[in-house]
């Protein structure tokens, strides 16, 4: 069987398509361990459905199942489309609802599911949260040191709202700088692309940007954070590291 590895916006993710849907949680911890296996913030598996191009199987680094992810969407679309498993516009399903995405080259837009407003007003740490679901939960705060992420109180908030954790700051010139505790991955990842999408949206609806702006992760690449209606679209690079045979079962 044939794997590959994607990494998009530095975040990473082991993808293979296949006809049998099962349980894969434990294959997940296998796959992803960066020191016994491939090394991955995530495992994508993609197997047929009979209303969408396809459907996903996504498991965090631990063997979790997550509803969504924007990255691995992107990344997602990208190996569906190279391998002529979907047209380059697609849409397939996933835990949090039907994902739509376009694939020119390597670069490659998702139609996010309609965020959803949880709570506002959370006071933690002397700073003010919303709780916003983009697919998966996310905390969001403007209020944070973007250069210093206190991993320790993100870990605590993460517990406590069974939420991905997020900092952010909106720059002079209208972007978004974005920092990401992952649930799952249970650290700071390089990027989150829900995360940054809960980020552009409360930046958003508070007017602090307009529909359009670039957000950039931890890694430094550039991403494209649009709002059409109730659908945030999310655009960026993404990029093949290569791809592996692997004589396991999967």
């Amino acid at each position: 069987m044939m794997l590959a590895k994607y990494s998009a916006s530095g975040n990473d993710f082991v993808l293979f398509h296949t006809f049998v849907k099962k349980p894969r949680n434990e294959l997940a911890r296998l796959l992803c361990d960066r020191q016994n296996g491939i090394g991955a913030d995530g495992l994508i598996v993609l197997v047929p459905h009979g209303d969408y191009d396809f459907e996903w199987q996504f498991y965090n680094a631990d063997g979790s199942d997550a509803e969504m992810c924007g990255n691995g969407s992107r990344a997602c679309a990208h190996y569906a489309a190279s391998r002529g498993l979907a047209p380059e516009t697609m849409s397939f399903l996933t835990i949090a609802g039907e994902i739509k995405a376009r694939v020119e080259g390597n670069m490659v837009q998702s139609d996010l599911t309609p965020p959803v407003i949880k709570a506002q007003g959370i006071v933690e740490g002397g700073k003010t949260w919303w709780l916003i679901d983009t697919g998966v939960p996310h905390l969001v705060t403007f209020d944070a040191d973007i250069g210093v992420f206190d991993i320790a109180e993100a870990r605590a908030l993460r517990h406590k709202y069974n939420a991905n954790v997020n900092i952010a700051l909106v720059q002079e010139d209208g972007s978004l700088r974005v920092r990401t505790y992952e649930r799952g991955v249970e650290d700071e990842t390089l990027a989150c692309g829900t995360g940054m999408a809960a980020c552009f949206y409360r930046a958003n609806r508070e007017g602090m940007v307009g529909n359009r702006a670039e957000v950039y992760p931890r890694s430094g690449e550039t991403l494209y954070l649009g709002l059409d209606g109730a659908t945030i679209t999310f655009k960026g690079a993404v990029r093949e590291i290569f791809e592996t045979s692997w004589a396991g079962a999967l």
